[in-house]
């Protein structure tokens, strides 16, 4: 697991790309000949990508969105994210769930009723780019290239450049 600094000023510093090659090597050691991965939009669909490419798996790997199934839905409404796009027999599948950043616990919950919304998983396994704790549900990843304690007060995004090469932004919520 890498571990975060901190800049000058005391501000959190992640390098994602490091982060990123720390989840490969993740993924890697958790990959079945079942494993399919699907991405939760945005962050875990870039990361679930890149992933798929560098691994040399076949085909493209699934999307999953939070937005029917999410406890905040009357404050939130429909978001203009991706939709849902699982192009796999979820059935009897061991799907990987990947996201960028592990909070809450409550987009997992979200998307685990939308894929189970497309049939019965043999198993779920959940790799992030970082869990920053905080959690309100009993969620946790089978792995997080790393683990931050960050303020409620920020929120941590992941960002893909053009070039296709992945930042963390750490904004004042």
């Amino acid at each position: 697991m890498t571990t975060p600094s901190q800049a000058s000023g005391g501000s959190l510093v992640l390098d994602a790309e490091a982060l990123y090659r720390e989840l490969l090597r993740g993924v890697r050691s958790m990959l079945t000949p079942t494993t399919r991965l699907a991405g939760i939009a945005s962050g875990g669909a870039w990361l679930a990508e890149r992933l798929q490419k560098d691994l040399g798996l076949e085909g493209p790997p699934g999307v999953l969105s939070s937005v029917m199934h999410r406890d905040d839905f009357a404050q939130r409404g429909l978001s203009a994210g991706a939709q849902t796009a699982l192009p796999f027999d979820v059935n009897g599948a061991d799907v990987l769930v990947l996201d960028d950043v592990l909070y809450t616990g409550r987009t997992i919950r979200a998307v685990l009723n939308e894929l189970f919304d497309y049939g019965r998983p043999a198993s779920v396994r959940l790799a992030v780019l970082v869990d920053r704790g905080g959690r309100e549900l009993p969620v946790q990843a089978d792995f997080a290239a790393a683990r931050v304690a960050l303020p409620a007060t920020q929120s941590l995004a992941l960002a893909r450049t053009d070039s296709g090469t992945f930042q963390f932004q750490v904004k004042e919520a």
